[in-house]
């Protein structure tokens, strides 16, 4: 009787397995990788696009640590920038980060997302601790609602002040994209009883994409590295914010991180293969920030 007793428990220690990880890491080819290799490449690049699931606490935290050892890498010679922050509240933002405003000051003046105080804070105050440049890249909302509404010739009639927040115009768009013809396929809505074209909504994410690529540009410098943060389909497959980027300086290192979920993280699905150069897999029954 103990004998079976004793085989009960060795079967039922094997029908769990014994690690857990909250991620795995791979290449675009999906061959396992180790966080080290990852970050002395990003080390070397001059532009770095961590896409992030936006509600999803292993991004936000590997996002923390990643910028940690870039900066014992590269020191001054590193600067931030999100997608999560709009152009017109730089200000705001380089004043918290000299120390002119408080940290309730600028959750109150800037434009922060629901889980800024959780998710983006962090990197905010690391860059505040440490002097480095903190980009906000994304045009302001109300203007990539013009160009759902009316189309990038909405665009024409704002003022030069207004211009100076958001990528030079005209801007190309490529639909053709598989991201965007992807967006294109899904067909436009209806809000507040008008149609918008998928056309449109497809060109609102494209002056995102564009914007984001010109601030970034305007705040790199030579010899140095800008991570930047942003929602993965804004980088994945080298489009988006990494196509504006080559069509201006095709030159630049560009290295990026997509993150994705998956039910079996040691398989991760096929699709997702070449999307990045590198590829978080996250459990996808990890608790979601919101």
């Amino acid at each position: 009787m103990w004998k079976f007793s004793i085989a009960l428990m060795v079967a039922a220690l094997f029908a769990f397995k014994a690690d857990k990880p909250a991620y795995l890491l791979y290449d675009s080819h999906f061959k396992p990788v180790k966080y080290e290799r990852m970050i002395n490449e990003l080390s070397e690049a001059d532009i770095v696009f961590f896409g992030e699931q936006h509600n999803n606490p292993i991004c936000h935290w590997l996002e923390l640590q990643v910028t940690k050892d870039l900066y014992t890498n590269k020191k001054e010679k590193l600067i931030l920038g999100a997608e999560m922050f709009e152009t017109d509240n730089q200000t705001v933002i380089s004043e918290y980060l000299d120390g002119i405003i408080t940290a309730k000051q600028l959750e109150t003046e800037a434009k922060v997302w629901q889980n800024y105080q959780t998710d983006y804070k962090p990197l905010v105050d690391f860059a505040q601790k440490n002097h480095l440049n903190f980009i906000a890249t994304n045009i302001p909302r109300r203007y990539a609602s013009i160009v759902s509404k009316g189309g990038l010739e909405a665009l024409a009639k704002l003022s030069e002040e207004a211009k100076k927040n958001i990528a030079p115009l005209p801007i190309d768009v490529d639909l053709t994209l598989p991201g965007y013809a992807e967006m294109m396929k899904m067909g436009g809505m209806h809000s507040a009883g008008s149609t918008i074209s998928a056309e449109n909504i497809t060109k609102a994410q494209a002056i995102k994409d564009a914007t984001m690529a010109s601030f970034i540009l305007k705040n790199w410098v030579s010899g140095k590295t800008f991570l930047h943060y942003n929602g993965s389909y804004h980088s994945n497959n080298f489009e988006g914010i990494v196509w504006y980027l080559k069509k201006q300086n095709p030159a630049l290192k560009i290295v990026t991180i997509n993150s994705v979920e998956a039910d079996d993280i040691t398989q991760p699905n096929t699709k997702d293969k070449g999307s990045a150069s590198f590829i978080v897999a996250i459990p996808s029954d990890m608790t979601k920030s919101y």
